[in-house]
This record gives structure tokens, sequence and C-alpha cells, in this order.
């Protein structure tokens, strides 16, 4: 029985090594983008696959952040936050469908 017994101890402790020896994997983040006097702010971000990209509408009136390939259509009222997670790498303009001079760009990267 002591084989037995010694042979799962050495499985936990290299189970329990192996835990301590992988790569640092970073947590997902959120970027927050700031809406106000019609302008996304920043205009430009730098995501990573799996982050949550956040805009803060600090305008009076309603905004969107929309895809120009329609991968997202986040609505935005006045005072209000909306958010989307970016599945895949890649850049993604977006733009407001009310004002469309209002323009942005998400680098999502691996």
């Amino acid at each position: 029985m002591t084989g037995g017994r010694g042979r799962r101890r050495a499985c936990v402790v290299l189970a329990l090594a192996g835990v301590f020896l992988l790569p640092d994997l970073a947590a997902a983040e959120t970027i927050t983008v700031q809406v106000t006097k019609l302008a996304f702010v920043p205009a430009a971000i730098t995501a990573k696959v799996g982050d949550t990209v956040e805009w803060v509408n600090k305008d009076f009136v309603a905004h969107t952040a929309t895809a120009t390939d329609k991968g997202f259509d986040v609505k935005l009222p006045a005072g209000k936050t909306g958010s989307v997670t970016v599945t895949k790498a890649g850049t993604i303009p977006y733009f407001c469908r009310f004002h469309p001079m209002m323009k942005g760009a998400i680098e999502v990267k691996e």
C-alpha cells in the first residue's frame, strides 16, 4: 500500500509544480472609451482577444458604437454605458449610426 500512496503523492507534487510552471496567462481586461462632445475618446484603442470594450456615454444625446462590418451594434443612450467582448484578432473600425462623423477603431491582438 505504501507504494501506491507514494505514487499518488508524487503525482500531486508534479501536478502542483505544473501549475506554477505554466506561462502567465493574462486575465481579460476592460478597456473604457468615453463618448463625449460627439467623439470617441480615445478614438483608437488596442485590445486582446477576450477583452471587453466599454463605451461610457457622457453626452446628453444617444449614440451607437457600430462596427463597419456589422459585427456589433452597441446602443448608448445618454448617460449610459454599453460593451462588447472582442473575440478575434484584427482591426475593427466602428462609428456612430446617428453621427457618422464619429469614428473609432479597435486593434485586436492575439
